[in-house]
């Protein structure tokens, strides 16, 4: 009875040590880094801790929004756990044509060529600005000696609601540019969600995706994180 007690007791607490040596993994985005994240978890569970930000109540997701939110809120999100791996992606939001100036802006309603039509829509974010918050954000996480890993942001498809396509493959390639001046890896989320088997399930005329293209999207990111954990040095 004690034998079996004791062993019980040990295989616990070895199982216990062992999640607790599990590589802690971050993952900062939007709506659709929400939207994979439990199953980059999943996927990862024996291999990794996937975390994202939560909101204050820690029952829902965070949304990261656009790159001046990052700049603002990255001490937050990063806490003070030690990351081994920082999966990131900013510019779904950036892109977006709004109708006000920050911090009450709003995404305009329309569509296409009609958001060129309206005098008040403008983009959140110039693709200048875009590129200089990316850089602070780097620099901050670069702070915590984790492997960082840029993530290009989906497509945006046409009918999009103040998004016009073709916008993302600008920022994307502003991105791109800087994240291999500064040594950082990328995961090209946007060429794996344009592949027909992902595209087609994308909603229509909207950046998100159903159930099952987030869980496409998934296994792109945990690709990425794979190898990049691979090179983690051993204890």
């Amino acid at each position: 009875m004690i034998r079996t007690l004791l062993l019980t007791i040990l295989s616990s607490s070895l199982l216990h040590a062992q999640k607790e040596e599990l590589p802690n993994v971050l993952i900062l985005g939007d709506s659709i880094s929400i939207g994979y994240t439990p199953f980059v978890q999943q996927l990862l569970k024996n291999e990794a801790k996937v975390v994202r930000p939560m909101q204050e109540d820690g029952k829902r997701p965070d949304n990261c929004l656009y790159s001046a939110n990052g700049v603002k809120r990255i001490e937050t999100w990063l806490g003070d756990t030690k990351w081994k791996v920082i999966h990131f992606n900013f510019g779904l939001h950036d892109l977006k044509y709004i109708g006000q100036p920050l911090p009450n802006s709003k995404i305009v309603p329309q569509r296409g060529d009609a958001i060129k039509k309206n005098p008040n829509a403008q983009q959140l974010s110039t693709i200048n600005d875009y590129v200089s918050n990316l850089e602070k954000i780097v620099t901050r996480l670069k702070k915590t000696e984790a492997t960082l890993i840029f993530c290009t942001t989906t497509p945006v498809p046409v009918g999009s609601r103040g998004r016009i396509p073709g916008d993302e493959q600008k920022f994307n390639a502003a991105a791109v540019k800087l994240m291999k001046s500064l040594n950082v890896a990328v995961n090209d989320l946007h060429g794996h969600a344009s592949l027909e088997k992902v595209a087609k399930h994308q909603r229509k005329a909207d950046v998100h995706f159903t159930e099952t293209g987030s869980e496409m999207l998934a296994d792109a990111v945990v690709l990425a994180l794979r190898s990049s954990l691979k090179t983690l040095p051993k204890k």
